[in-house]
């Protein structure tokens, strides 16, 4: 079977653990998390960093730091994970979702200024696949209107719009270390903070609403519960693993783009024979090989492609439910039809991709591809 995910190990994780477990100091903010934020500061050109223990946290730190009320509206996309909009939910906001685009599974940049309110108070772009947003045009709305703007960057280390890093752009942005991201620690996130004003509350969400960090600099004499606050920082054990694969951030990224392109090489001939549509790549944006998908032109298609890959060995899976039509939310759903985030639904496939993929792999998939393709048309 060719697995649609097997998680990255450089070799040096167990090194630099090894290392954290002697040093005895185990929780967080420590060394390798001090390596970790020099990193992402040095590399990406990021104001500040504070890793966490997941995407979620750091979105639900970006919440807390935007100060959403009850009552506040926030605009993202519908096609996107629950921890994109559970984050806000949370402090009581009320979610306006914002359809897809028809060339890519991103929010359509062009819907968002009709859902902008009195109330509305921040738009959160989700970078779907590490393929940026138009965030110039999303910067000019939310200039225009007053709003924050927080980067939903979980897949999007090392990917960049008209050069500059995804994450970077927004008043702050929030990336994923899930073992399914290309650089990976298990579990772990991280918040950029890229908006001055927003830097030393920041700092003290991160450390439980308290003012410890100003304290171990010798800023404060003592440390206190200043604001509201939580856990979000992850041990020193998780940062020292995220720490070795960010050393080989280059060669992970540069394999993962290699395979991405072999997909994209083989499957865009196969495409015109109008069974699915390959990714779009917008001229400002780049792509960090995180995700390789087709979109099929009915849910009946992509099933009948999932199971005609399962049966070659090959595991590709589907991805969002549109949060729209979700259980929790539908009821307080404002019935606009969100056409392309249905579309994607039922239409996405995912491929296998990850560093490990060997070269012959990826040419299995692209004439399984081919195959279901030729049978498809045969029984048209």
């Amino acid at each position: 079977m060719i697995l649609f995910n097997k998680p990255y190990v450089t070799g040096k994780e167990i090194d630099y653990i090894g290392e954290v477990i002697g040093s005895a100091k185990l929780s967080g903010n420590g060394a390798y998390t001090k390596k970790c934020h020099e990193w992402f500061k040095t590399g990406y050109k990021m104001r500040q960093v504070l890793l966490t223990s997941s995407c979620t946290d750091a979105l639900e730190m970006m919440a807390i730091l935007m100060g959403i009320k009850p009552g506040d509206e926030v605009i993202m996309p519908s096609y996107t994970f629950v921890s994109t909009a559970n984050a806000f939910i949370l402090r009581g906001a009320k979610i306006r979702f914002a359809d897809s685009r028809p060339d890519h599974p991103g929010m359509d940049e062009d819907a968002i200024e009709t859902l902008v309110t009195e109330k509305t108070r921040a738009i959160i772009p989700v970078h779907y696949a590490g393929v940026a947003c138009d965030m110039d045009k999303i910067s000019a709305i939310a200039q225009k209107h007053h709003l924050l703007v927080g980067e939903d960057a979980a897949q999007a280390i090392d990917s960049f719009y008209k050069g500059k890093a995804l994450g970077s752009i927004g008043n702050l942005g929030a990336f994923s270390f899930h073992e399914t991201k290309n650089i990976s620690s298990g579990e772990g996130g991280m918040l950029s903070v890229n908006d001055p004003e927003l830097s030393a509350r920041a700092e003290i969400i991160w450390e439980k609403g308290t003012n410890r960090s100003a304290f171990y600099r010798g800023e404060v004499d003592k440390y206190n519960w200043v604001d509201v606050g939580s856990s979000f920082l992850p041990s020193e054990i998780t940062a020292a693993f995220l720490y070795a694969q960010l050393e080989q951030c280059k060669f992970i990224q540069e394999r993962r783009n290699h395979i991405w392109n072999l997909y994209h090489t083989g499957l865009t001939m196969i495409a015109a024979n109008g069974h699915f549509q390959v990714p779009f790549i917008p001229d400002y944006a780049t792509t960090n090989g995180h995700m390789y998908y087709l979109v099929c032109n009915s849910l009946d298609e992509r099933t009948s492609l999932i199971d005609h890959l399962k049966s070659q060995g090959i595991n590709a899976v589907f991805h969002y439910l549109s949060l729209h039509k979700s259980p929790f939310f539908e009821g307080d759903h404002d019935h606009r039809v969100l056409s392309q985030s249905d579309r994607y639904t039922d239409c996405l496939v995912r491929l296998p991709l990850y560093c490990g993929l060997q070269d012959e792999e990826v040419e299995k998939v692209i004439n399984a591809v081919k195959t279901w393709t030729e049978r498809a048309r045969s029984q048209r």
